[in-house]
């Protein structure tokens, strides 16, 4: 039986300072220590390795926090992916920006839950005037709105749910019925726009795919499909639009794709997850022109905004349309508005009902380094990937697939050029396994046009020039190991 008294003794203990600077310690000596380029950047070690490290019983009884944080240093951390190592240029996961990282704690400790107004007062004030602020990057109206959610994924369902209910008013009621309508994206759209797909009961059959042209949504196609499509009858729910792709990090053309959806009457979702920070860009904010005729935007702050996860945003240019994404009354909670007056309780416009305030970091973050600021970073990522791609240009082993608009860049070992694709699949496979594995640094991978490719994303500021030549220089290395040609 738990010694009660002895448990609140140790929560008491553990509000203080000197508690809190034990996991401030840890967190501050991984930034130094990443600084240095030192270290391996993964770990080497296999699944099964790890997972001995931690085949242990539940405790049943506590031990003293300083135990606990040795364990944090000694067997949690020197295996970890370490993003702020300026060699890791893997997944589409930021270093995040410091003020964020310390935000966080004071999250947790607040614990407000932000879907209803009377549980987070000043947080759901806060989100209303980020949410506004975003709004007016974008080039909305007064009549538009948004809400938080916990990514990309999400915020592209929440937008596509808003465009089920404006397609069909009364399927909260009846449901979607027999006469599904269609999605119609590009080839390049990322994932989450089957799942959502899915998850909303239309069937994946009834999602339209448009080809790409260089990596983009073929506008030329597009437009030919939707006339079919109306000349046939078919309903189409929405076109969704892809702004920094997950592959290469391209932009769809949006004024033409918002053209055509205008003149057909056709919801527009752009998943924006990723480039929409853009928007915080002088030098590539051109991307996004025509973003403003999008109906939807999902948008992920802990991507290029470089949050810690997570942190992700959906926006619409009518704020009521998605209050009629989630048209469901719980008066124990959402304590509404009078006639005319807007509802300030997140939850009708949001998934989840119980929501991190994740709101304060974002806040926060523009607060210490500014939109102009955070848009310079941006920039600054971009810059590193561009002098990537010219090094690879510049290297005889190596082939860029396409100049990148963003932070993304695919590449391809081609070696001395004796062997033909399918070997070339195999080593490019077996190329990145090796090099991640050396802790040298960390890369992903992706399939273009059927063929294996590698694959970098810049989401560290501390990366330069020197680092991503030196990712070339230990790929090589790693090739010539492998005995590649």
């Amino acid at each position: 039986m738990p010694d009660t008294p002895s448990i609140l003794a140790d929560l008491e203990a553990d509000t203080s300072i000197a508690a809190a600077n034990l996991f401030t310690a840890l967190a501050t000596e991984y930034l130094a220590e990443t600084a240095t380029r030192e270290g391996p950047v993964s770990t080497g070690r296999t699944r099964a390795e790890l997972n001995l490290r931690f085949d242990e019983p539940l405790p049943r009884g506590g031990m003293a926090l300083e135990a606990v944080v040795a364990r944090l240093r000694d067997e949690v951390l020197p295996d970890c992916n370490r993003l702020y190592h300026p060699r890791y240029v893997g997944h589409q996961v930021s270093a995040p920006l410091p003020a964020a990282i310390w935000t966080e704690s004071l999250t947790a400790a607040l614990n407000q839950s932000l879907a209803v107004a009377e549980m987070s007062p000043t947080a759901t004030a806060l989100e209303h005037r980020v949410v506004r602020w975003m709004c007016d990057l974008v080039g909305y109206g007064a009549a538009a709105g948004g809400t938080l959610t916990s990514g990309g994924t999400e915020a592209t369902l929440t937008g596509l749910l808003a465009a089920r209910s404006a397609a069909i008013p009364d399927v909260w009621t009846n449901g979607i019925g027999a006469d599904a309508p269609v999605v119609v994206c590009g080839e390049h759209a990322h994932y989450a726009v089957s799942r959502a797909v899915g998850e909303m009961g239309l069937g994946l059959r009834n999602i339209v795919v448009i080809p790409s042209r260089d990596w983009r949504m073929d506008v030329e196609a597009l437009s030919t499909t939707l006339d079919t499509l109306l000349r046939d009858g078919r309903r189409v729910m929405a076109v969704v639009a892809t702004a920094g792709s997950t592959a290469t990090g391209s932009f769809d053309d949006l004024h033409a794709i918002g053209t055509l959806c205008e003149r057909h009457g056709i919801w527009l979702h752009v998943d924006g997850a990723h480039g929409a920070s853009a928007l915080l860009s002088g030098t590539h904010r051109h991307r996004l022109r025509g973003i403003e005729l999008a109906r939807s935007i999902a948008w992920d702050p802990h991507k290029m905004m470089l949050l810690p996860l997570s942190a992700g945003l959906v926006l619409v240019r009518e704020e009521r349309d998605l209050e009629g994404a989630f048209a469901q009354r719980a008066p124990y909670l959402f304590h509404g508005a009078d006639e005319g007056e807007r509802v300030w309780d997140q939850g009708v416009r949001s998934f989840l009902c119980s929501r991190r305030a994740d709101v304060l970091k974002l806040w926060v973050a523009l607060q210490r380094y500014g939109a102009d600021g955070l848009g310079r970073l941006y920039d600054g990522l971009c810059d590193v990937a561009r002098a990537m791609h010219s090094a690879i240009e510049a290297h005889p082993s190596f082939v860029a697939l396409h100049a990148p608009e963003s932070n993304i860049l695919c590449f391809r070992w081609i070696g001395d050029g004796s062997m033909g694709d399918d070997e070339l699949d195999v080593v490019n496979r077996g190329l990145r396994e090796r090099y991640n594995r050396s802790g040298a640094g960390w890369i992903t991978a992706t399939n273009l046009a059927g063929r294996r490719v590698l694959r970098v994303t810049i989401m560290n500021a501390r990366t330069t020039a020197a680092d991503v030549e030196e990712v070339i220089a230990g790929l090589a290395r790693e090739a010539g190991a492998m005995g590649a040609v």
